[in-house]
């Protein structure tokens, strides 16, 4: 019976895993979560969650989380162009929170749904951390078995 329990769990966390990569973009050379994914995840509106951010203003410096341009937005838009309109209202440009912001919200938003979205979003940017490290590795490590090779025909190799 146990085992079994692993396993949900184990299952449960890797859909988890999977749905939050999907809401984490790079943008500006940084992974970040935007306003209306998080508001979703943390089952509020996301007028709800700005206003908190702007009440506790000094917990986010532009390190920690930042209004994405309007040129960003438009090319946002455009990529996502359903889920992304029906998400927000698009007079106002969407706050985009690094991982250390999204860490920042677990202090403001003082729920059970905010405290467990945060440990998976956490996990979430660690497993990515872990993913980029472990395929630098073994981009270096083949390298060395084949110095006449580059590095792009050695990412090819990989897809």
């Amino acid at each position: 019976m146990r085992s079994q329990f692993v396993t949900i769990n184990l299952h449960a966390s890797f859909m988890q895993v999977t749905t939050l990569q999907s809401k984490i973009y790079e943008i500006r050379g940084q992974k970040v979560l935007l306003d209306f994914d998080l508001a979703l995840l943390y089952e509020v509106e996301t007028k709800v969650l700005n206003q908190a951010v702007k009440r506790n203003i000094k917990r986010f410096p532009v390190d920690f989380m930042f209004r994405l341009t309007i040129e960003e937005s438009e090319n946002m838009r455009s990529q996502f162009v359903t889920a992304y309109q029906n998400k927000r209202n698009i007079t106002a440009t969407p706050f985009a929170f690094t991982e250390q912001g999204v860490a920042m919200l677990s202090g403001i938003l003082n729920s059970d749904v905010a405290i467990n979205v945060n440990i998976a979003i956490m996990r979430t940017f660690v497993m990515i951390r872990k993913y980029a490290l472990y395929t630098r590795n073994l981009m270096k490590n083949y390298l060395k078995w084949k110095p006449n090779m580059t590095k792009s025909s050695v990412m090819y190799m990989m897809l």
